[in-house]
């Protein structure tokens, strides 16, 4: 079959190359998928630069999110067991995470409503407990896990402020359903946020940027608002002062979606089935903005981590469902 592999740390346009491989064949407890559509996250770059929490040994395969379809004709969505990534033309994964593709969403949308959506539901359900009536301020909106949160947070009933990197990704943060979109090229976001409060601030800040985004989210948080810290997009971790959330009356909550598959998975097939739901009704549905050929994985990759993109890009070994090279 072919997979993308990954030899040696790197730009992902670097150090992935096309190679035919031999199937990977399932461990105890394991399956086999084909590959129906592989989602673009952030934390393939960081595989492939030899920076994410987890690092598979060399040469592996990046790709983290998948549809798949089981050997018996199921179509699923899973978190492919690395070293045996998602792009590629089959994966394995661990049959107990192994979770039913809504029939709402196609095979590019099933592959990108899992970690994003997750995330965004733990984040602000689980984490920050969004009300209906509250005001959410989703950092990078326009992006991959901030459209997801748009959405999540439109569905509980809350009014969203989206911050968004320039007129194109204003257009789409509009289009996913935002009450306000700020684009922080032209506009201060601080105060841009303040008057879209009434001076008051945001409920609920959902921050996968860190870096300046970070410290914008502290000038901005509500009394007794909540923060929640999703990841560092912009390569800089931020070093939070604990007396101004002393002062302020304001949570800073972490999240790392991932451990609760190892904490509390019964919550993971939970959040699962409210997803679907949601989709269903067609309250969520991912925003994948490319579907493109296995061949164009490690530009796809490349170009979401240099914060290019929109959305989700969609890469499908097959040629169906309108990919282009």
């Amino acid at each position: 079959m072919q997979a993308w592999q990954v030899h040696e740390n790197g730009e992902p346009s670097e150090v992935m190359r096309l190679e035919d491989v031999e199937r990977p064949t399932p461990g105890d407890g394991q399956v086999l998928l084909r590959v129906r559509a592989a989602n673009v996250n952030f934390p393939d770059a960081l595989l492939c630069r030899g920076q994410y929490q987890v690092r598979p040994p060399l040469p592996f395969t990046p790709g983290v999110e998948i549809c798949g379809e089981t050997e018996d004709g199921r179509r699923v969505i899973a978190n492919p067991a690395l070293p045996h990534g998602g792009f590629a033309e089959y994966v394995v994964a661990d049959a107990g995470a192994v979770l039913p593709a809504p029939d709402a969403l196609d095979d590019a949308e099933a592959a990108a409503l899992h970690i994003g959506y997750q995330t965004g539901w733990f984040g602000l359900h689980r984490r920050a407990h969004l009300q209906a009536g509250e005001t959410l301020l989703v950092h990078a909106a326009a992006g991959g896990v901030g459209s997801a949160a748009v959405q999540l947070g439109k569905a509980a009933g809350a009014t969203v402020v989206g911050v968004v990197g320039g007129a194109g990704k204003a257009a789409v943060a509009r289009e996913l359903g935002c009450d306000v979109v700020i684009d922080r090229h032209t506009e201060d976001v601080v105060t841009a946020v303040k008057e879209a409060t009434g001076g008051r601030g945001a409920d609920v800040v959902y921050d996968p940027v860190g870096g300046a985004a970070y410290a914008q989210s502290a000038k901005t948080v509500a009394f007794e608002g909540r923060i929640v810290v999703v990841g560092f997009a912009s390569g800089t971790i931020p070093s939070p002062a604990l007396n101004h959330a002393l002062v302020k009356n304001y949570a800073i909550l972490g999240l790392h979606w991932g451990l609760y598959n190892t904490k509390n998975p019964k919550l993971i097939q939970h959040c699962h089935e409210q997803l679907t739901e949601l989709a269903a009704q067609g309250a969520i549905k991912p925003l994948v903005s490319e579907r493109v050929s296995l061949s164009a994985a490690a530009s796809a990759v490349q170009r979401v981590a240099d914060g290019t993109t929109t959305g989700r890009i969609a890469v499908l070994p097959a040629p169906e469902n309108g990919a282009t090279a």
